[in-house]
């Protein structure tokens, strides 16, 4: 799998990352980047709203279901979720010439990776935003100096994610 570009955007759909990992492809410009971020945000959002209407078994059981399910949601959690809403979101877009995965953190942070079309398995991207997510933890956000939601300036992360993709 050859990774293309890197891209963090916050809980509002800032970017406050963007690295680009292979040098030799044609560049966007820093606007183009700020308006492909909203873009992706706008469409996530669309996406954690659209579910399928598809029912299987009987309807007893799924509305005995739902509703425990959602009991257990409220006892833990003191929120209701909405029957309409669909957590994940997008989680992959898949074209001719490239793959774009994101993955959305339990903050709402979104790591989106552009990579080489037919780039492999889920399971592969998946552990790949794991680990992903780790190094943001260690350099990121345990830097004394980052403010959250700010732009990510950091030479140590910068180098973990070159390592991470090398």
């Amino acid at each position: 799998m050859k990774a293309y570009s890197l891209l963090i955007l916050n809980k509002a759909g800032g970017l406050i990352y963007q690295n680009e990992l292979s040098p030799g492809l044609s560049k966007l410009s820093a606007n183009d980047y700020l308006v492909l971020a909203g873009t992706l945000h706008g469409v996530h959002a669309i996406g954690s709203r659209l579910t399928s209407s598809i029912h299987t078994g009987s309807p007893k059981a799924n509305t005995e279901e739902y509703n425990s399910s959602q009991n257990s949601i409220v006892l833990n959690t003191g929120k209701s979720v909405s029957p309409n809403s669909n957590r994940s979101g997008l989680q992959r877009i898949e074209t001719d010439l490239f793959n774009l995965c994101i993955f959305q953190s339990v903050s709402g942070l979104k790591f989106i990776i552009i990579t080489s079309p037919n780039a492999g398995t889920y399971d592969n991207i998946e552990e790949l935003f794991r680990q992903l997510y780790i190094v943001y933890s260690d350099y990121v956000m345990k830097d004394p100096f980052y403010s959250l939601d700010m732009p990510i300036k950091s030479s140590l992360f910068d180098g973990k994610i070159r390592e991470l993709f090398a």
